[in-house]
């Protein structure tokens, strides 16, 4: 029996969300934030804590900085029930990286310190540890600089292993979007990138011309459309979902927290359209706290936020 339904390699650092800023940054102003929230951050992390808090036996493996940042990120995934023992301390200079949001109204900008995120190698990887799994997940593929030249042979280690997997690409901070990702996606049985990230990948500004491009090249592709839901196409087979009709708090990690709600069901054999509405729900409750995983780390909101959204089981 393997150890855990889900391991995941990747990024591991907080979030500062600060609130209220106006559009315009001024040089030379002192600017004051109506909020601020420091929140478990990374596309990586957020998965891992949410299917943890979904009730998934999740492993972690990751690189931290020997700091107070990476010790309360390694708490709270603990807190969530993510095993997290070869999760990689750098001592020395290296610290842990930090994303620092400032979220509007009209959108955001988002600035990270990389910190140890680039460092992460397969050297750093306990493969035997990632591979007791039903399923492997590696988000952030732009951002792990030093893991990036070797993600196609790790996966295609996890699939040799038996497991499933699935990628989350997220944003290319350089904007190059170059073709490593496409031979990294020859091992990627769910591939979980957004519609600018699908239309930026192909080249394509149609995203229906673009999706049908992406399709061809992994076996399941679910792109994530905001508030206008998610679509899966398998093959021919395609399906839409709508988003949930929520008030926005704050929509940091919603496409993180989408991916754990989809993987939460397609772990155990749901369907797409199921897999979808599962992983729009995840999506629509995250959006209801600060941050990627506050909602999830609230027991009674996320339970009462199921009870009275969830009408297939997620």
């Amino acid at each position: 029996m393997a150890n855990f339904e889900v391991t995941i390699a990747g990024e591991l650092n907080l979030d500062l969300i600060l609130y209220g800023l106006p559009d315009e940054l001024p040089p030379e102003r002192e600017l004051l934030a109506s909020e601020m929230s420091i929140t478990l951050g990374s596309s990586s992390a957020i998965v891992a804590h949410n299917l943890a808090s979904l009730g998934d036996r999740v492993g972690f493996v990751s690189c931290v900085g020997d700091d107070q940042f990476g010790q309360t990120a390694l708490d709270r995934l603990r807190q969530a029930g993510v095993e997290v023992s070869k999760v990689v301390k750098k001592k020395g200079p290296a610290k842990t990286g930090l994303t620092v949001i400032l979220q509007r109204d009209g959108g955001r900008n988002i600035f990270t310190y990389p910190g140890t995120i680039s460092d992460l190698r397969l050297e750093d990887l306990d493969l035997d540890y990632l591979s007791s799994s039903r399923h492997f997940h590696l988000s952030s593929f732009y951002l792990q600089r030093n893991l990036r030249p070797r993600v196609p042979e790790l996966l295609k280690q996890m699939k040799a292993a038996g497991l499933t997997t699935s990628l989350d690409c997220n944003d290319d901070p350089a904007d190059l979007w170059e073709n490593d990702l496409v031979e990294a996606l020859r091992y990627v049985d769910v591939f979980l990138p957004n519609a600018r990230e699908v239309m930026r990948i192909t080249a394509h500004n149609n995203l229906e011309q673009a999706v049908e491009k992406l399709a061809k090249l992994v076996p399941v592709l679910v792109v994530k459309l905001g508030a206008k839901g998610a679509l899966a196409r398998r093959g021919t087979e395609q399906h839409l979902s709508p988003a949930l009709k929520i008030n926005v708090v704050d929509p940091v990690g919603a496409g993180d927290s989408f991916d754990s709600g989809f993987l939460h069901r397609f772990i155990r054999g749901a369907d797409l359209r199921t897999c979808l509405d599962a992983g729009n729900l995840a999506g629509a409750l995250s959006i209801t706290r600060s941050g990627g995983t506050e909602a999830f780390r609230d027991r009674d909101h996320r339970e009462h936020f199921y009870r009275d959204h969830d009408r297939g089981g997620a």
